[in-house]
């Protein structure tokens, strides 16, 4: 085979018929909930501004926590909070070379969807 010569190796560009490992999945949404926690800080903040500002607004923001459609926003946030915990505990265990073999990275990701998973129902059941 030449040097310049293109190999003709197959291609798959599309993302939705590729599976990707458990590890690469728990890694991908430890990501995506880091972006998704970073870019709901500032409405975070807002809204403990406007709890701590007077007694009036507290009222305000108590009552409109009892909306549907915030709680089943606050049940993705706290996904979003606990995978990430999880998951970034996780790969702290994993920087210091533990479960670092194939097998135990797939059962520690395991673990982490399967707490994740309970602490969102906990909290889920908790809040309604």
């Amino acid at each position: 085979m030449k040097k310049n010569q293109p190999k003709n190796r197959p291609k798959n560009l599309n993302l939705f018929t590729i599976r990707l490992p458990i590890n690469a999945v728990v890694s991908i949404l430890h990501r995506v909930s880091g972006v998704a926690l970073f870019l709901v800080l500032p409405l975070l903040l807002l809204a403990f501004q406007a709890s701590v500002k007077s007694p009036e607004s507290f009222a305000t923001l108590a009552n409109l926590c009892n909306a549907w459609w915030l709680k089943l926003m606050l049940i993705g946030l706290s996904w979003a909070f606990f995978h990430h915990f999880f998951a970034g505990i996780r790969h702290l265990l994993q920087d210091v070379h533990w479960m670092t073999s194939l097998q135990k990275a797939r059962f520690s990701s395991r673990v982490v969807l399967w707490l994740v998973g309970a602490s969102v129902l906990i909290f889920s059941v908790s809040m309604w």
